[in-house]
């Protein structure tokens, strides 16, 4: 069963598995690092080369693939922990990959903020967009405020009453 990016640090010693897109890959001689997100947060994954075919297929990911990962959650060695993750003190030592979906080179970059980017091309890439981390913040936001009007209406026993919208169904009219 897969477990949130947010969720291994309860999973000390254990094997898990974690679905997500690749964020970032970084190549340290013969290790590989890649740091996976999902929806909750960042996970700094490691493969070494004992498992000849399981690194070459890692050597093969790109960024914005969405994959799974099986391993052992493990601390990080002492001065290498990152204090501005959640999950910086832990990190996935992989034992089985599968590619989910293949990603083309994107657009434009999504590790950045976006707002720099002419809005023509992130409202054609939207669902690209959506994933920067100031969209997500945004949308959480949103999520959050809707969620506080709705809990305040509902204990003060407001009833939600949603009525039918006319709208243009085709150019020529409603």
């Amino acid at each position: 069963m897969r477990i949130l990016n947010k969720e291994t640090i309860k999973y000390i010693g254990k094997s898990v598995k974690v679905c997500g897109w690749i964020k970032s890959i970084r190549s340290h001689g013969k290790i590989l690092f890649i740091d996976l997100r999902d929806r909750t947060e960042v996970l700094q994954t490691v493969i070494g080369p004992k498992n000849f075919n399981l690194y070459k297929l890692a050597q093969e990911l790109r960024p914005e693939w969405v994959v799974a990962f099986e391993g052992i959650i493990k601390q990080r060695p002492k001065g290498m922990e990152n204090n501005e993750l959640k999950t910086g003190r832990i990190e996935l030592e992989i034992e089985k990959i599968k590619v989910l979906n293949k990603a083309k080179t994107l657009p434009f970059e999504i590790n950045i903020d976006s707002k720099d980017i002419k809005e023509e091309i992130r409202l054609k890439y939207r669902y690209l967009d959506l994933r920067t981390e100031r969209m997500k913040k945004n949308l959480i936001f949103r999520h959050k405020a809707i969620k506080y009007i709705r809990d305040f209406m509902n204990e003060n026993e407001f009833i939600e009453i949603e009525t039918p919208l006319l709208t243009k169904s085709t150019p020529e009219g409603a």
